[in-house]
């Protein structure tokens, strides 16, 4: 990949199948030991087979079988959702769990880059996303990669900004079709324009195959040219049936979460109380990502929700009037270095990491590995190596800037505010980021305008 240094793609594992052979023996007895194992599960016996009348099992045999019957499998006592069965049309999503019509649940989902910056605010739609995700950007500030299933009845999602390549690298995980308007030409035109990749983007220099038919202007009285692009969904529909997309995921598709089954609610009980969430904490020296509007979540127990603040207020979506709410934050630690004088930065979002996770209004934390290659997404466990649960509904994922670790808080309320207390937070070092605050308040305002 362009211009990065210390990142890696990795080559997925093929597993290997093997053989078996029995003999007629060995089947005779593989036939007596399923009789009694379907005796023992409640199966009326005469529904057995019947051995044969001529010849009888050796009484050490009939041992050997009654003591593999008396062994059980350890339970797993979490409940989660695991095979995903239709009913009426319906089926638990991949994103958030919860049942959503089998046609959206099934289908790939859609990544939109959008600005987070005030200037662009309130953004448009996002509140259907099930999936946010959120890293910062030159300037300083942060952007957002919203991934939606569920967008058939909206008019358009927006407003729609230009790609990085990290970004690309996460929606690739979620097998997403990619769509942006723009592109930091450099590092993201080799990527953005392969053949195995979906991309929906608007016709500039650096795209191959444009999908002007996706996008348009709309009238926003006072806003900067920049921030009226517009993803249309109709458009949408036609530019992905022209390029000859296909909207089912792969047969090896992995979903990025593992859900708490209907009606459970994930439990850390033993962990942390989160009910404040800073990803950027409440310092205006973080120059991490997350300093420059102060953004943060505060759980409400009642509605098990986490309600996004940002800039001062609450983060609104244009699209309903409500405020954005998730019942899952993530942290997820990545190095980060800045690439060159433009303030263009990278993050690795293969390997693997330190990660918190937020979820009934507990810190989980743990860590996040990606190894299976690009298209697969990454996997958060906890500190015993488990794969951490979380709760139903949508997520937020905060690509924390390693380096400005040491900003992030949160607490049970204002007063009792602490650092995660996470290795890439104990280690931490600026040696590969360059503070230029000339270099950045150009970058920053360039990042406000066109890329």
């Amino acid at each position: 990949m362009h211009g990065q240094t210390r990142f890696q793609i990795f080559d997925e594992w093929i597993n290997e199948g093997e053989n078996m052979y029995r003999g007629r023996k060995a089947l005779l007895a593989a036939v007596l030991c399923t009789a009694a194992l379907l005796y023992g599960c409640g199966i009326r016996e005469e529904n057995a087979p019947e051995p044969e009348a001529t010849e009888e099992q050796p009484a050490a045999e009939e041992e050997e079988t009654t003591e593999e019957e008396v062994v059980e499998e350890p339970e797993d006592k979490r409940q989660v959702i695991e095979e995903r069965t239709e009913v009426n049309g319906k089926i638990q999503s991949y994103l958030t769990g919860q049942w959503t019509s089998t046609e959206q649940a099934l289908r790939r989902p859609i990544a939109v880059m959008i600005p987070n910056n005030r200037p662009a605010m309130p953004q448009y739609g996002l509140s259907r996303a099930g999936i946010i995700y959120e890293a910062p950007v030159e300037g300083r500030i942060t952007r957002l990669m919203a991934v939606f299933e569920d967008f058939d009845d909206l008019e358009r999602i927006g407003p729609v900004r230009s790609s990085r390549d990290y970004f690309v690298y996460v929606a690739m995980g979620y097998e997403a079709i990619y769509c942006n308007w723009g592109l930091a030409r450099p590092y993201v035109e080799e990527l953005i324009n392969r053949p195995n990749y979906y991309n929906i983007s608007m016709g500039v220099a650096g795209i191959h195959n444009p999908a002007d038919e996706a996008f348009d202007r709309v009238s926003r009285p006072g806003y900067a040219t920049e921030f009226t692009g517009y993803l249309m969904i109709d458009g949408l529909f036609k530019a992905v049936e022209r390029l000859g997309y296909d909207w089912a995921y792969d047969e090896d598709y992995v979903p990025p979460f593992l859900f708490a089954a209907d009606g459970v609610t994930a439990d850390y009980a033993d962990c942390e109380e989160a009910a404040l969430i800073y990803p950027g904490g409440v310092s205006e020296n973080n120059s991490g990502g997350y300093g420059a509007y102060h953004p943060y979540f505060e759980y409400d127990a009642d509605t098990g929700l986490y309600y996004r603040y940002q800039d001062g207020g609450k983060q609104i979506d244009e699209y309903n009037g409500e405020q954005l709410a998730v019942s899952n934050v993530v942290f997820q630690y990545c190095h980060g270095e800045v690439r060159d004088d433009h303030d263009y930065l990278a993050f690795g979002v293969h390997g693997e990491g330190d990660a918190v996770v937020f979820t009934g209004g507990r810190a989980i934390p743990g860590t996040w590995e990606r190894y299976e290659g690009d298209f697969t997404p990454a996997k958060f466990y906890d500190e015993d190596g488990e794969e951490i649960v979380f709760n139903q509904g949508k997520t937020w994922v905060c690509n924390i800037w390693q380096e400005y670790g040491e900003y992030a808080r949160y607490g049970a309320d204002k007063e009792h505010l602490v650092m995660p207390d996470v290795p890439s937070v104990q280690n931490a070092g600026k040696n590969n980021v360059k503070e230029d605050a000339a270099a950045i308040a150009e970058a920053a305002g360039k990042a406000e305008s066109d890329d």
